[in-house]
C-alpha cells in the first residue's frame, strides 16, 4: 500500500482553511481528519508545519509543443515544469505539428503523454473550416473539448466561414473553447502601424494593433452564436475590462452556458512593462493597460470571470528576441503561475480560498473533471503544499523550462512551492523530483 500522510498542515478547501491532515492511499484521499495517525512503519509522512495544502491547479490552456515544435518545448519538460508551479493537471491545444485535427493526430498525442508526462493530462481536439466530421467522432468523456480560433490563428485552423462555424456550434455536444480576436481589425491596425513606422514597429504598439476593439467584436459574436445555437462556448483569455460585460455572474458556474478564463499574465502585466519586458511579454490576446488589468481582477473576483489558466506558450530566446513582426507571441508560465498569485494576495488583492477556487475548483467544475481539484475523500490526491513566507528569486538557475528563459525574472516571491503529489505521488519535493509521476487521461463526467 502506497501511503503518504500530510500533517499540521492548513487546509485550503471549498472556501474555507481549516488545520488538519490528509491521508493518502494508493492515489486517493483516504482520509481528512484534525489528527491522523501513520497506519505503518512504510508510510510517508510530511510535516507540513503551518504551510497551505491546496488541491493541484488545474491549467485549462497551454501549448507544450509537442509534436513538431520540440525545440521550443515537450510534453515531459513543460509538464515537469508545471507540477513544480503547482500545477497537477493541464489541458493543451491543438495547434502543434502536424495540428490536431484528426481523431488519429489527437490520440497520438494522448500516446506521447501517456509515456512521459509528469502531470494529468488532457488535450483540445482542433476545429477547422473543414473538418465536422471529425468533430463529431470526439469522445466528450475522454477529450477534454474543442478549440476553435475565432478570427486569429496560426497554419489552417482560422475558423472563419460562418456557416461552418454556426454548423459546429449547432451539432458539437462538446464544450467549445475560444481564441477571440477578429482578424479583420487587426489587420487594418497592423497596416496602419507599417504605413506609420515600416516593417520597425515599436512593441509598445502590440495592444493597438491586437485591440481592445478586436477582442470585443470577436468575444460579441461567440457569445452571440452560443446563444443562438444552445452550444456550451468558454472564452480563453479575456484581456479587456470591456470584455469582462459580456459575462454573467448570475448563475453557478455548474449552471452556465457561457464561460470566461483569465491568464496569469493579464493578471500581473501591463502596457507599461513593454518598455522593460519587450518581446518577452508580446502574448495574443496582448497585454493591455492598467484599467484592463485592475478591470479583470474585479470580475475573475465578482465571478463574471470563471477560471485562471497561464496559456502557457513557450518559444526559444532567440525568436522572442527578433523585432516586433517577427517575434512570435507567447511565453512561458507554468512554473511560477501559482506563486504569482500568491504575490497579489500578499497585496490584499486575492484571497488564497479565492485562487484555489479559481484555479483548482472551478477548471474541474467547468470541464467536468472526474475526482480532481477538490480535497475530499474518495478524490484523486493531486495536492500542492505551499510556504507562504519562503521568499526567493527567480533566476535563469532555478528555470525548468526548456527554453530557459522567463518574463519573471527576476521577481521576487514571498510564497514557495515544497511539495506536489500527482496521483498520490510526491514528485516535487524542495525543489527537487524524487519520483517520476504516474500522471493520467484525465476523463469527465458528461
Amino acid at each position: 500500500m502506497r501511503e503518504v500522510l500530510i500533517k499540521n498542515a492548513n487546509i485550503v478547501n471549498e472556501g474555507k482553511i481549516v488545520k488538519g491532515d490528509v491521508l493518502v492511499q494508493n492515489g486517493f484521499i483516504a482520509e481528512i481528519s484534525d489528527s491522523i495517525s501513520a497506519k505503518n512503519s512504510e508510510t510517508k509522512v510530511i510535516d507540513a508545519d503551518g504551510c497551505y495544502l491546496m488541491p493541484g491547479m488545474i491549467d485549462d490552456q497551454v501549448h507544450f509543443r509537442e509534436p513538431g515544435l520540440t525545440h521550443k518545448a515537450t510534453i515531459e519538460t513543460e509538464s515537469k515544469a508545471a507540477v513544480a508551479g503547482g500545477i497537477t493537471s493541464f489541458i493543451e491545444m491543438p495547434n502543434t505539428v502536424p495540428q490536431a485535427t484528426t481523431i488519429a493526430l489527437l490520440e497520438n498525442k494522448f500516446e506521447i503523454a501517456a509515456k512521459t508526462s509528469w502531470a494529468n493530462y488532457s488535450f483540445m481536439f482542433g476545429g477547422t473550416n473543414d473538418n465536422l466530421d471529425e468533430i463529431l467522432k470526439v469522445n466528450p468523456k475522454t477529450v477534454a473539448g474543442l478549440k476553435l480560433f475565432l478570427g486569429s490563428s496560426t497554419g489552417n485552423m482560422l475558423v472563419d466561414d460562418p456557416k461552418t462555424l454556426e454548423e459546429i456550434f449547432s451539432k458539437t455536444n462538446l464544450l467549445i473553447s475560444a481564441h477571440c480576436e477578429d482578424e479583420d481589425t487587426i489587420q487594418k491596425n497592423l497596416n496602419q502601424a507599417k504605413e506609420e513606422f515600416g516593417e520597425d514597429i515599436p512593441i509598445e504598439h502590440h495592444p493597438k494593433i491586437r485591440s481592445e476593439e478586436a477582442c470585443y467584436i470577436s468575444s460579441s459574436q461567440a457569445i452571440k452564436l452560443a446563444k443562438k445555437t444552445g452550444a456550451r462556448l468558454h472564452v480563453f483569455h479575456l484581456s479587456t475590462e470591456k470584455e469582462t460585460h459580456l459575462f454573467s455572474n448570475k448563475k453557478p458556474l455548474a449552471e452556465k452556458k457561457i464561460t470566461a478564463e483569465v491568464c496569469i499574465h493579464h493578471l500581473w502585466f501591463s502596457d507599461e512593462d513593454y518598455k522593460t519586458k519587450g518581446t518577452k511579454i508580446k502574448w495574443n490576446p496582448a497585454v493591455k493597460t492598467k484599467k484592463d488589468r485592475d478591470g479583470l481582477l474585479k470580475a475573475l473576483l465578482d465571478n463574471r470571470i470563471d477560471v485562471i489558466a497561464t496559456d502557457h506558450a513557450p518559444h526559444t530566446i532567440d525568436e522572442k528576441n527578433n523585432k516586433y513582426l517577427n517575434a512570435p507571441s507567447g511565453g512561458p508560465m507554468v512554473q511560477h503561475a501559482l506563486v504569482a498569485l500568491l504575490e497579489l494576495y500578499h497585496k490584499g488583492k486575492i484571497s488564497l480560498e479565492k485562487i484555489v477556487e479559481k484555479f483548482a475548483h472551478n477548471p474541474a467544475i467547468l470541464f467536468q473533471i472526474e475526482k480532481r481539484g477538490f480535497i475530499r475523500k474518495g478524490y484523486k490526491a493531486d495536492l500542492v503544499l505551499v510556504d507562504l513566507n519562503s521568499p526567493w528569486s527567480v533566476k535563469k538557475e532555478n528555470l525548468i523550462y526548456k527554453c530557459e528563459w522567463s518574463p519573471m525574472e527576476g521577481s521576487i516571491f514571498k510564497s514557495r512551492i515544497t511539495h506536489t503529489l500527482v496521483n498520490g505521488v510526491v514528485v516535487y519535493e524542495n525543489a527537487k523530483f524524487p519520483n517520476k509521476s504516474k500522471a493520467e487521461r484525465l476523463t469527465f463526467d458528461r
